[in-house]
Protein backbone atom coordinates (compact mmCIF):
# COMPACT_ATOMS: atom_id res chain seq x y z
CA UNK A 1 0.00 0.00 0.00
CA UNK A 2 1.35 3.24 -0.72
CA UNK A 3 2.38 6.23 1.91
CA UNK A 4 -0.24 8.89 2.38
CA UNK A 5 1.92 11.89 1.78
CA UNK A 6 0.81 15.03 2.58
CA UNK A 7 2.08 18.98 3.13
CA UNK A 8 3.52 18.09 6.28
CA UNK A 9 5.50 15.43 5.81
CA UNK A 10 6.78 15.70 1.63
CA UNK A 11 10.21 17.31 2.73
CA UNK A 12 10.92 14.55 5.28
CA UNK A 13 10.04 11.85 2.93
CA UNK A 14 11.03 13.03 -0.46
CA UNK A 15 14.64 13.80 1.42
CA UNK A 16 15.01 10.55 3.26
CA UNK A 17 17.74 8.85 0.90
CA UNK A 18 15.62 6.95 -1.03
CA UNK A 19 13.72 7.51 -4.45
CA UNK A 20 10.59 8.37 -3.91
CA UNK A 21 7.31 7.89 -6.75
CA UNK A 22 4.51 10.16 -5.72
CA UNK A 23 1.11 10.24 -7.23
CA UNK A 24 -1.11 13.32 -7.37
CA UNK A 25 -4.35 12.49 -7.22
CA UNK A 26 -8.41 12.94 -5.83
CA UNK A 27 -11.31 10.93 -5.18
CA UNK A 28 -13.71 12.60 -7.60
CA UNK A 29 -10.93 11.54 -10.38
CA UNK A 30 -11.99 8.51 -12.48
CA UNK A 31 -8.18 7.76 -14.57
CA UNK A 32 -6.93 8.56 -10.80
CA UNK A 33 -9.20 5.09 -9.76
CA UNK A 34 -7.32 3.45 -12.81
CA UNK A 35 -4.05 4.51 -11.53
CA UNK A 36 -4.56 3.87 -7.87
CA UNK A 37 -3.90 -0.31 -8.04
CA UNK A 38 -0.99 0.49 -10.27
CA UNK A 39 0.87 2.57 -7.45
CA UNK A 40 -0.65 -0.11 -4.69
CA UNK A 41 1.03 -2.91 -6.61
CA UNK A 42 4.21 -0.82 -7.63
CA UNK A 43 4.69 -0.04 -3.79
CA UNK A 44 4.49 -3.99 -2.85
CA UNK A 45 6.82 -4.67 -5.60
CA UNK A 46 9.54 -1.85 -4.63
CA UNK A 47 9.39 -1.95 -0.73
CA UNK A 48 12.51 -1.34 1.17
CA UNK A 49 13.80 0.38 -2.10
CA UNK A 50 11.67 3.11 -3.16
CA UNK A 51 9.60 5.25 -1.24
CA UNK A 52 6.05 5.14 -3.22
CA UNK A 53 3.08 7.89 -2.09
CA UNK A 54 -0.04 9.07 -2.91
CA UNK A 55 -0.92 12.77 -2.28
CA UNK A 56 -4.58 13.56 -2.72
CA UNK A 57 -4.62 17.52 -4.27
CA UNK A 58 -7.99 18.73 -2.56
CA UNK A 59 -5.67 18.88 0.86
CA UNK A 60 -2.85 19.81 -0.08
CA UNK A 61 -2.33 22.81 -1.56
CA UNK A 62 1.71 23.38 -0.66
CA UNK A 63 3.05 21.10 -2.41
CA UNK A 64 0.94 20.31 -5.27
CA UNK A 65 1.38 24.24 -5.98
CA UNK A 66 5.16 23.79 -5.40
CA UNK A 67 5.48 21.50 -8.91
CA UNK A 68 2.49 23.35 -10.81
CA UNK A 69 -0.19 20.29 -10.78
CA UNK A 70 -2.79 21.51 -13.05
CA UNK A 71 -3.97 17.89 -14.72
CA UNK A 72 -4.38 14.68 -12.61
CA UNK A 73 -3.08 11.58 -12.17
CA UNK A 74 0.39 13.28 -12.23
CA UNK A 75 3.13 10.73 -11.12
CA UNK A 76 6.43 11.84 -9.68
CA UNK A 77 9.62 10.76 -9.95
CA UNK A 78 12.37 12.11 -7.56
CA UNK A 79 16.34 11.27 -6.72
CA UNK A 80 18.15 12.79 -4.11
CA UNK A 81 15.16 14.87 -3.38
CA UNK A 82 15.10 16.31 -6.97
CA UNK A 83 12.33 15.52 -9.63
CA UNK A 84 13.71 13.74 -12.34
CA UNK A 85 10.76 12.58 -14.15
CA UNK A 86 7.18 12.92 -14.22
CA UNK A 87 4.03 11.08 -15.90
CA UNK A 88 0.91 13.06 -16.66
CA UNK A 89 -2.55 11.10 -17.28
CA UNK A 90 -3.28 7.62 -16.51
CA UNK A 91 -0.33 4.56 -18.40
CA UNK A 92 0.42 1.17 -18.41
CA UNK A 93 2.17 -0.07 -14.96
CA UNK A 94 5.23 -1.25 -17.52
CA UNK A 95 5.51 2.69 -18.41
CA UNK A 96 6.26 3.44 -14.21
CA UNK A 97 8.10 0.28 -13.71
CA UNK A 98 10.12 2.01 -16.32
CA UNK A 99 10.57 5.07 -14.53
CA UNK A 100 10.79 3.41 -11.20
CA UNK A 101 14.10 1.30 -12.54
CA UNK A 102 15.66 4.62 -14.20
CA UNK A 103 15.68 5.73 -10.73
CA UNK A 104 17.54 2.85 -8.64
Amino acid sequence: MALEVTDANFEELVNAGKPMVLDFWAEWCGPCRMVSPIIDELATEYEGKVTIGKMDVDNNNDVVAQFGIRNIPTVLFFKDGKLVDKQVGAAQKSAFVAKIDALL
